[in-house]
């Protein structure tokens, strides 16, 4: 995600919550407004003593107003949320001592209490802090007697106990709802992370399998171009003109199929020379690789079953690699490509008779390697041997790549020529 977009993820969340502040203020206002007012009528419809009257009838205008002026920020805002509660406890009170009655105001005093301090100790020590002071109201209001004592213990351990319980319950129930919305947003943020990975797998993986693709068609097309090239000029330099343009038609040959072959690549296709099968293109793989290398090619093929384009794409790279190997590095007189396929899975082998290599040896080049990597992902494997007497290398291909059963005449051939 971008910083963009990450800015205004962010700007809508603070939104959000602003929003629903506001409008949580908003009820809370009317709550407190609207209980304040009833008790208000009441007060002056029971007609109580006049001074009784006029001080209940402050103590609420004074509960309207604190809220109105502190309460109102303290539920964003901890730094007034003390003073407000401490406000909220006297004003409570006060209004206790004038009228009992007015002992409701417990009401929202409660709930505020719980809202807007930080934390549930703070709460805690806050209702405790109301309920004490609705019992000296009381106390201060009926008069100092085992009666009224009773009373104000009665209705202040009463009103305690429920706040406390509701606010214990509904603060583990907000606890609970917190750290599941952290689980949300964690596994938000692994599935937008998973997400990336799987998009820097994919971008890896396709830069490997055109890198392998590249290597197997392109780099080796250009590796006989070359050759061919040199051998050209060689003859040209010799006098032998016939040779000479034997060479050129050879090259020109080469490139529109190399050409072809990075077309198909640009186009993520498979080969154009398995249009006709994997046993054709076999069969013209040696054939202009023994034109190009005067190595005597050979090819044997035993397929009784169908295979499929993927798999065929797969033992053609590799026979294309195998043979680059030759040419390139072994020096050899002759070399043979043997496929067996059936529905038991597919076997390749590429020999030469040239000098060897030591297979435990580092190798540098991209070649075996880049063979392995192609068939582990069709979960084939790779057999490298070696000696003086010239190098096999075999590919095995699970029984999955393997199809229906084919019922045709097979056997070996010479040159290039496939059964």
């Amino acid at each position: 995600m971008s910083t963009a977009g990450s800015t205004g993820t962010e700007a809508a969340v603070v939104s959000t919550g602003t929003e629903a502040a506001a409008v949580k203020t908003r009820w809370w206002s009317v709550a407190v407004v609207g209980l304040v007012t009833v008790l208000a009528a009441i007060m002056v419809a029971n007609g109580p003593d006049q001074w009784r009257l006029t001080g209940a009838l402050a103590a609420l205008a004074a509960f309207v107003v604190a809220w109105l002026a502190i309460g109102r920020r303290a539920i964003a805002t901890d730094a007034v949320s003390r003073p407000f509660v401490g406000l909220l406890i006297a004003l409570t009170g006060i209004a206790c001592y004038f009228d009992h009655s007015l002992a409701s105001l417990q009401a929202v005093a409660y709930p505020l209490i719980w809202m807007v301090l930080p934390t549930v100790r703070e709460a805690i020590a806050g209702n405790v802090g109301l309920a004490l002071s609705v019992g000296v109201g009381f106390l201060l209001h009926s008069g100092a007697s085992a009666a009224s004592a009773s009373e104000a213990l009665l209705v202040s351990g009463l009103s305690l106990g429920f706040a406390l319980a509701m606010g214990l319950w509904i603060s583990h129930i907000w606890t609970l709802s917190d750290e599941r919305q952290a689980l949300v947003d964690e596994l938000r943020a692994a599935q937008s992370s998973l997400a990336a990975l799987n998009r820097d797998a994919g971008v890896t993986s396709e830069r490997e399998r055109l890198a392998r693709e590249i290597h197997d068609t392109i780099a080796q097309d250009l590796t006989g171009l070359v050759l061919l090239s040199e051998q050209s000029r060689r003859l040209l330099a010799a006098g032998d003109t016939a040779g000479a343009e034997a060479q050129l038609s050879m090259l020109e040959e080469n490139a529109r199929l190399a050409l072809a072959d990075t077309r198909s690549l640009v186009a993520t296709s498979s080969p154009t020379s398995l249009d006709a099968g994997l046993s054709s293109a076999l069969e013209r793989l040696a054939e202009r690789f023994e034109r190009e290398t005067a190595i005597v090619a050979t090819v044997s093929t035993d397929v009784t079953a169908v295979l499929d384009r993927a798999t065929e794409v797969v033992l053609l790279r590799c026979t294309q690699e195998g043979l680059a190997n030759v040419r390139k590095h072994s020096g050899a007189a002759a070399a043979s490509v043997t496929l067996i396929a059936s529905p038991d899975g597919a076997k390749l082998t590429i020999r030469d008779d040239g000098r060897g290599f030591d297979t435990g040896a580092a190798n540098p080049g991209f070649g075996l390697s880049g063979m392995r990597d192609r068939l582990a992902l069709v979960s084939g494997s790779l057999e490298v041997t070696s000696d003086a007497t010239g190098t096999r290398v075999g590919v095995t291909l699970p029984a999955a790549s393997a199809g229906a059963r084919l019922t045709r005449p097979t056997g070996p051939t010479r040159a290039g020529s496939i059964t």
